[in-house]
């Protein structure tokens, strides 16, 4: 379950379901010399902070270790945030993380992901408000026991 954890963390790093987070400023600001005045609308994208090589080596690559227990105390909170982060992230965080390690666990027990001739390789993503891919992910599903399932 520990690397299941690291997998998940490290695609939600790089595929965060929203590529962006906002919140509206509530009193007049300053950072880095720059006025924030009350009731402007900060975006924060978490596609582009979660890829940025300051704070992540080769931020392209999947490396399921950046989560590890030895490497997650080094990680900055607030560079890494799928779910938002502090008093207002999102209330379904917990949720969501169990249903997605749970479904991956009952999938996976059965099945294992081969690529096709449809597969999409490198795959592309759409540029809309939630992250998806530009055409479907198509794989082939087979099934543990060797009968393929479906493509």
């Amino acid at each position: 379950m520990e690397y299941l954890d690291m997998v998940v963390n490290e695609t939600l790093r790089l595929y965060p379901i929203a590529g962006r987070l906002e919140r509206i400023c509530k009193k007049d600001v300053e950072i880095n010399a720059v006025p924030i005045r009350q009731g402007t609308v900060v975006m924060i994208s978490s596609y582009v902070l979660h890829g940025d090589p300051q704070h992540w080596p080769e931020p392209e690559e999947f490396c399921p270790e950046r989560f590890s227990k030895n490497n997650k105390d080094s990680i900055n909170p607030y560079m890494c945030m799928p779910f938002g982060n502090g008093p207002r992230n999102c209330i379904g965080m917990r949720f969501a993380l169990m249903n997605i390690k749970l479904a991956l666990v009952k999938v996976m027990q059965t099945f294992s992901f081969q690529t096709c001739k449809e597969t999409q390789i490198p795959l592309k993503l759409a540029d809309q408000g939630l992250l998806q891919s530009e055409k479907p992910i198509i794989l082939k599903a087979v099934c543990r026991d060797g009968i393929i399932s479906g493509a």
